[in-house]
Order: structure tokens, then sequence, then C-alpha cells
């Protein structure tokens, strides 16, 4: 996985940089010189989904194991960064994500449960966000063979995850969590690796709390439909002003694409292709879909970047033995 992951940044990379020469560097960036420093309140519109994302994630615990929301969100921010900078196919992340509740007080046994289960929660919520964007494909009526193409890959993707869920249910979570202490040397692990049969009750508790298990889906997808604003706001505020029905239809199925694409890192470049596709259907020039792709690319700088300085901070005390706590 480690080699596809890099196989596949080397992909993005030579995909993102052909279209950006395609389209000019000058012609994109006079795009952004015209904007002034408006663009960097992209990241502020973005922030509500991550919120939401903490609230859908909480969900994912047995009573009283939850952590508290500061410390969710700091565990998320982090875990998000990591899967979005690094080549770690949107799983390095995920393990992060468990350590850090885990050494800060979270059993590691739960930890790594809702963390198991909040994977199938998002898969499902990008299922759920693929739909709304193939439906209100359809209601735009912009390409009827694109649209049937994306109700079928939709299909195929619950179909995938509905294995997912068997194979947890099966007890395969209690192997993945073996597999996973192997990469991570800390005590807090070893716990989770000494109680796999534990991780595998909890996965079953949860998935058996069906009621939790539907608002967790509905607050991720909700946080994904929220992310529609920064498109929205993109077009706007580089002149060239879609509608809200649109902006949803646009940010739904490039994210989809990108989500789908997860071997390679940060997707990008088939980020950007489906920007460049998608927005000739709402009639964008190519160079207008490349800016507003890579506008919404600041957050990772403003967002993103600290959130993965903040983790090497963690393990940087961790390492020289300085021990490390939320506070």
């Amino acid at each position: 996985m480690r080699y596809l992951s890099y196989v596949g940044l080397i992909l993005g990379l030579i995909i993102f940089t052909i279209l950006i020469a395609w389209q000019g560097v000058g012609e994109i960036a006079h795009l952004f010189m015209d904007t002034g420093w408006t663009l960097l309140w992209l990241p502020l519109v973005w922030l509500p989904s991550l919120l939401v994302a903490v609230i859908s994630w909480r969900l994912l615990f047995l009573d009283e194991q939850a952590p508290s929301f500061p410390l969710a969100l700091k565990a998320l921010w982090i875990g998000r960064a990591i899967n979005t900078l690094l080549p770690v196919a949107t799983i390095g992340g995920e393990i992060i994500k468990a350590r850090l509740l885990t050494l800060w007080g979270t059993s590691g046994t739960a930890a790594t449960a809702s963390v198991l289960v909040d994977k199938t929660v998002q898969a499902l919520a990008v299922a759920a966000w693929a739909f709304i964007g193939t439906l209100l494909l359809i209601y735009l009526a912009v390409d009827d063979e694109l649209a049937i193409a994306a109700m079928s890959g939709v299909f195929v993707l619950l179909a995938a995850i509905i294995g997912f869920i068997l194979v947890q249910k099966a007890g395969v979570a209690g192997f993945m969590t073996r597999m996973m202490g192997k990469f991570v040397a800390s005590d807090g692990w070893a716990e989770i690796t000494s109680n796999a049969e534990e991780v595998d009750q909890i996965v079953i508790k949860l998935y058996r709390r069906g009621m939790l298990l539907m608002r967790s889906i509905f607050w991720r997808t909700l946080g994904l439909v929220l992310q529609t604003t920064e498109v929205w706001f993109a077009c706007y505020i580089l002149g060239q002003p879609i509608g809200i029905i649109e902006a949803l239809m646009l940010k739904s199925l490039t994210s989809t694409l990108s989500d789908i694409a997860f071997f390679i890192p940060n997707a990008y470049g088939i980020q950007e292709g489906s920007y460049v596709v998608l927005g000739a259907l709402l009639g964008l020039t190519p160079d207008f879909s490349l800016a507003v792709s890579l506008a919404t690319r600041i957050r990772e700088l403003l967002i993103d970047l600290p959130g993965l300085l903040a983790w090497q901070h963690i393990e940087a005390r961790l390492l020289l033995g300085n021990g490390y706590n939320s506070g």
C-alpha cells in the first residue's frame, strides 16, 4: 500500500503539472491576483464541516467512553492533516487519531473500534453525497450518460461498503488492530493489540446501535454538504458566480472522485481534472475551474499544514521523553 501511494503521488503530480501547464500559469495566476487577499477567507468558510465531523465521530463511542469535544476535534484535525498531506492512502491519519486519543486517556480498544466504524461512516457519507450529486446532475440535465455512470458508481461503492461492514462484523477488526499495532511503538498500543477481541465486540455493539449510527452518518453527510459553501464562495470571489445547485453538484462529484482515488495522496491531479470536466458542464472555462480547485487547496496550507506540525510537536515531545497531554 505504501508503494502504491508513492506511485499515486507521482502520477497525481504529473497530471496536476500537465493541467496547470495546459491552461498556463499566467492565466491562472491572473485570476488569483484579481481577488487580492479575499481567498484567504475560504478556510473559514470550510471550518464548520470539520466541527460537524467531530459531532459525528463522538457518536461512535459506547456510553461514557467518548472523548471531550476539544480532544476529538484536535485528533480529527491532526488525522485529517496526515491523510491530506502524507502518502498514507487515507489510513495513516485514522491510526494516529486512535493513537492520540489513547495518549489523552481514552481506552485503546474504544478508540480503535470507533475509528474502524467511523471509516465506514465516512464511506457511507461519501456514497450519500455522491447520490445527492448524481440526482442534481440529473436535475440539471447536463449529461445523461455521465449521470448513469455516476449512479452505477454509487451502487458499486455501496456494495463495497456493505462488504467492509460484513468483514468487520466477522471479527476481522481484531486482526486489523494487531496489524496496526506493529507500526506504532507506544505503550498505549500494547493494550490495543492485547485486546483485539474486545475491539471486535465493541464494533459489533456500535453497529447494533442503529439510530446513533444513522445520526453519525447524517452529521458526516451534512459536513460534506456544508463544504459546498467553499466552492460557491470561491466562484463568487473569482468573478464567475454559480448557483447553489450547481455548486452542490460540482462539489459533490469532484469530492467523490477524489475520495475514490484514495491511493493518490491529496487527489493531486484528480481533483483538478474533475473540476475541469464537471465545470465544463456548467459552462466554466478550464482555467477558471482549475483556479477554483487551487483556491480550495488554500486550506491545506492554513489548516492542514498546522495540523501536521502539531502532530510532529506531540511526537517530538514523546520521543524526548517529556510526555504530552492535551492541555
